[in-house]
């Protein structure tokens, strides 16, 4: 999926990928195995994999990478998660400005949309995204409800924790599946909207307002997404 893009003559010092992480990840093992990075008992290869990456993760992360190579030519990081924290974004922004001599990263996130636009610019960027087609129908779905339907839909789509079980549903978690269905509500709206020779963009002003809220720490996914749910029209 993404091997045809990783020249192991001409490696860049920092990749973006968007998709799934269980088929990426695997991926880009095999690569770093064909080149004799060694992917397990190797100081010089780091694989994290989190939910959230937060600002501790970045801050752990730029001082492992500035320490030197121990038994390889190579050092690689694999990062991947569901979501990261803006402040985390923010804090790697200098690190992959002034790339470290033969240390590589990968950046493996589900939806691109959810990182700044100037931290995305320092990547080499590849999209092995399989598209939104649930969340495409789910949108057109929600559009076409009534308030107190797609309020329901809300609870659903982020839930709280299960009252029933010790289980805390991870509330970062949550802020990807927001994130991912946002992006799937703009797009049907965009679709439905363009041709026509005027109309209002607020909500669409809102979508971005709601995007940067949910990447900051303490955000209430569900709270952000009602708001949504009140500012879209109920017919349309």
């Amino acid at each position: 999926m993404i091997l045809k893009h990783l020249d192991k003559d001409n490696l860049h010092h920092a990749y973006l990928v968007e998709g799934t992480k269980d088929e990426i990840v695997p991926e880009i093992f095999e690569f770093c195995e064909s080149i004799n990075i060694k992917t397990s008992r190797n100081p010089d290869f780091c694989h994290i994999d989190l939910d959230s990456f937060r600002i501790e993760d970045a801050r752990n992360l730029r001082s492992y990478a500035g320490e030197k190579n121990i038994i390889s030519d190579k050092k690689i990081f694999i990062i991947s998660a569901n979501n990261f924290l803006l402040e985390a974004q923010n804090s790697l922004l200098k690190m992959f400005e002034e790339p470290v001599e033969n240390t590589h990263f990968f950046l493996v996130v589900p939806d691109v949309n959810s990182l700044l636009k100037t931290l995305v610019s320092r990547f080499y960027f590849i999209s092995a995204r399989q598209g939104l087609a649930e969340e495409t129908n789910d949108a057109e779905r929600f559009i076409s409800m009534p308030l107190q339907e797609r309020i329901d839909f809300i609870k659903v789509l982020l839930p709280k924790k299960d009252e029933d079980s010790d289980e805390e549903i991870n509330i970062e978690s949550n802020n990807s599946k927001a994130l991912k269905f946002l992006n799937a509500l703009e797009s049907s709206l965009h679709r439905k909207f363009v041709s026509k020779p005027a109309f209002d963009i607020g909500f669409f002003e809102h979508f971005f307002k709601v995007r940067e809220f949910l990447r900051m720490p303490g955000s209430s996914p569900k709270t952000l997404m009602e708001s949504v749910a009140m500012i879209i029209p109920e017919q349309i």
